[in-house]
Parts: structure tokens; sequence; C-alpha cells
């Protein structure tokens, strides 16, 4: 079995510290001394060798970590809630919901509110039924529910 010589000899170690002095990249050292990238970056930091940053780097990272505004609600998904709630400012009507159109999983149709009543799997779970809005999954009350249009724009605003 062939012995294996250590990768970070003494002089491999002074070749190492001439070359980050002369202000050599990581990869040029490597290529140099004859180990990885990986390796002089190791040794590098077991040495406690660190360049400061330069003025590029640091605009890069503040950048990174800038706050950033928050999304606009998209314009179709704006469309949809003007459409469901009217204007923003009108009171939300709160209430009981209607549940005299409930209705199983087979019973549902393309224009029945699909709000799950109960819990899956017990005897008195059910289906809404409600007359749903045309292309939406629930009746008026389940998708104020669903939606809650005020908090989104209570975000929005900031």
């Amino acid at each position: 079995m062939p012995v294996l010589s250590p990768t970070w000899t003494n002089e491999r170690i002074e070749l190492l510290k001439q070359h980050f002095e002369a202000g050599l990249s990581c990869r040029e050292i490597a290529a140099d001394i004859g180990v990885s990238r990986n390796a002089v970056i190791g040794k590098l930091s077991r040495l406690n060798l660190t360049r400061g940053r330069t003025v590029d780097e640091r605009r890069l990272q503040d950048r990174a970590s800038a706050p950033r505004p928050p999304k606009a609600v998209p314009r179709l998904q704006f469309e949809m809630f003007a459409t469901i709630y009217g204007e923003a400012d009108t009171t939300v009507v709160t209430g009981p919901i209607d549940d005299a159109n409930r209705c199983s999983l087979m019973e549902l149709d393309e224009n029945s509110c699909r709000w799950p009543i109960s819990t899956p799997g017990a005897e008195d779970f059910f289906f809404c039924g409600n007359a749903a809005h045309e292309g939406q999954p629930y009746c008026t009350g389940h998708s104020r529910l669903a939606y809650r249009p005020n908090s989104r724009a209570r975000l929005m605003r900031g």
C-alpha cells in the first residue's frame, strides 16, 4: 500500500500565503500549488486569512438584503374580488350561511358551492351546495371566508 504525502506541506503553506498576499484568486493559487480550489479555500479559512470585501461586493450584498416592496395583486384577481364583493369600502354582511342546499360529493355540479361542512368521513359530512358565482368554487358567503379581500387590501396598502 502506497503512503500518501500530506496535501499541505510547509512549502505549500508558504506558497499559499505568498500567493494570497499577492492577490491571486483561489483558482489561480490552486493551479500553481497543485491542489483543488476547495482545498485552498479550506486552508485559508483554517489559517484565518481573509480578504476585505470590495465596494462592488458590498453593493451586491446590500441590494440582496434590502427589503422588497410587496408584490401587487394581479389585475385579474382584483377584478374577481371586485365582482364578488363590489366596492372595498362596503361593509361585509355577516351572518349564517344558508345550508338548505347541502349535498354529497356525488350530488355536486359545476354551479354548486364546494365548501366542505364537518369532517370528511364523518356521518354528518356534506358540502354547502348553494349557487356558486360564475367560474368560482364557492357561494358568496363562503367566498368571503375563503378569500378575505379586506385583509389583502390592507397588506397592499402597507
